[in-house]
Formats: structure tokens, C-alpha cells, sequence
């Protein structure tokens, strides 16, 4: 009788176990299993919390706080929080011991800094690409039609500063034209130049149709043609010093994902 009894308990117990591991399989699943999840970054099942932060150039400002909100849907436990600015003051940032979970790059250039610091973890991945565009007050009243048209006397340009993507695309366009362009003032971030703009402080400033599209109808883009030659890779990398690694990962993967490359295309970046 005792024995019998200690059977039934035992096996009960093994019973209460079992149910109590697939409990924990499908609702409390360890940060570490989101690295094998399904690649989707949302919607993989696993369960996912604490905070990530995103240090991202400024004209990924819209798309990403986008990505972001969709991100903590998905994933509730988790909260997204941003850092915008110039690329290069943002790697500075990271070298320099700012702590940041995710770096996402406007050029590949700026995002060496932090590679050849030692602060990324694996290869960076491009996950779009982005174009120049001339932003100009609404109804265009200057009559800008070409980059040429920006080196006009008396017309207030704006340019990114030389060491931020947008400023080194811009120059990188008007050397291959062999043009020279004296701007009213150098931005530290493209949406800086754009403000510059829609403030009527300036004619004109050379930005990204992304910028020209998010401003909606307080700018008026104009495109030109020596922008193709010029246009910029945006690399996405986790960053060695993270201190929430798995959902750091899994919010690259939406970056990354079919629904992440939705949401950046609508906002006007082109593919990688």
C-alpha cells in the first residue's frame, strides 16, 4: 500500500513537471531563445522584456519610432528608446563609452568608427539606402530646377556639415559636377538643414527624399540627376558593450524583416 502510494505521488509529480516545462517553453521562454527565432524580429513567439536602445541617424527618425512602437506591440515587456542625431556625433558617442544596445548607421563610413573601435559585434548589415534631394520652400518661389541653380548669388543654402552622410553625399555631388557652393550655414544632422528651411531661415537645402517626404507640405522636393552617384548605404550593427543583447537582436531582425523593410520603403528609402 505505502509503496503503490509513493508510485501515484511520483508519478504525479513527473506529470506536474512536465506541464509546468511546456508552460515555461511557450510563456516564459529565456531571452537567449530569441536568437534562433524565426528571423522576423515579431510575431516569433519568444518572450522578450527590458529596454533597448537605439542609436540612429536623424532621417530614420520617423520610420524607426514607427519600427519601435510596433516593436513593444509585439513584444510586450520591452520598450524602445531612441537616440537621433549625425552619424558621426553618434559614433563618438559610442566610442566614447555612451551606452547603446544598437547602432544604425547613414553611411558605412561613420559606422567604422565604432568597428574599428572594437565596440560592434559581427559584420554590420546594409538594410537600406538612401538619396539626396533638394528641399525648397513650398511653391518652389526661387525656381531651383538643378544642383547648379544652388550656386546662384544671393540664394541661402544649407548643407550638412561635410562629416555628417547627408553633408559628404551632398559634396560628394557637386565635386562630380564641378561645382562650388558656398552655404549660409553647415548642419549638424540633416533634419537640422531641413528645419533651416521650413523656418524660411534658408532657400534651400540638399537632404534626403526621405526628409523631403516626412516634412510633407512644408518643403517642396526637387530632384537632380547627380544624386544617383551618390547615394548612401545605412548599416545596422548590435554593439559589444549591449546590455539587453537578445532583444537588442530581435529588433535588428525587424529592422531587417519583410515588415521592417515595408514600413522604410513607405517612408521613401530605397532597398539594400
Amino acid at each position: 500500500m505505502i509503496r503503490s502510494a509513493l508510485r501515484a505521488a511520483g508519478v504525479g509529480a513527473v506529470v506536474l513537471l512536465t506541464v509546468s516545462a511546456c508552460s515555461s517553453s511557450d510563456d516564459d521562454a529565456s531571452p537567449s531563445s530569441s536568437a534562433s527565432g524565426s528571423g522576423s524580429g515579431s510575431g516569433s513567439g519568444d518572450k522578450l522584456s527590458g529596454t533597448v536602445t537605439v542609436f540612429a541617424a536623424a532621417s530614420l527618425k520617423e520610420s524607426f519610432t514607427t519600427l519601435g512602437g510596433q516593436f513593444e506591440k509585439d513584444h510586450p515587456g520591452t520598450k524602445v528608446t531612441f537616440s537621433f542625431g549625425g552619424s558621426d556625433s553618434l559614433a563618438a558617442s559610442i566610442t566614447g563609452g555612451a551606452p547603446a544596445d544598437v547602432f544604425a548607421s547613414a553611411s558605412p563610413k561613420t559606422m567604422a568608427i565604432v568597428t574599428d573601435a572594437g565596440d560592434a559585434v559581427g559584420t554590420p548589415a546594409t538594410f537600406v539606402r538612401n538619396q539626396l534631394e533638394i528641399a525648397t520652400l513650398p511653391g518652389n518661389p526661387e525656381k531651383i530646377s538643378s544642383l547648379k541653380d544652388l550656386t546662384g548669388s544671393g540664394l541661402k543654402v544649407v548643407l550638412c556639415d561635410k562629416e555628417v552622410p547627408c553633408g559628404a553625399a551632398a559634396q560628394k555631388a557637386l565635386d562630380a559636377s564641378k561645382l562650388k557652393l558656398t552655404p549660409v550655414s553647415y548642419e549638424q544632422d540633416v533634419k537640422a538643414a531641413l528645419t533651416k528651411v521650413e523656418l524660411k531661415e534658408a532657400d534651400a537645402a540638399v537632404v534626403y527624399k526621405t526628409d523631403v517626404k516626412a516634412a510633407g507640405d512644408k518643403v517642396e522636393g526637387v530632384e537632380f540627376p547627380e544624386s544617383a552617384d551618390a547615394v548612401n548605404d545605412y548599416p545596422i550593427a548590435l554593439l559589444k558593450d549591449a546590455e539587453n543583447t537578445e532583444t537588442a537582436k530581435a529588433f535588428i531582425e525587424l529592422v531587417r524583416s519583410a515588415e521592417g523593410q515595408q514600413v522604410l520603403t513607405e517612408a521613401g528609402f530605397l532597398k539594400p
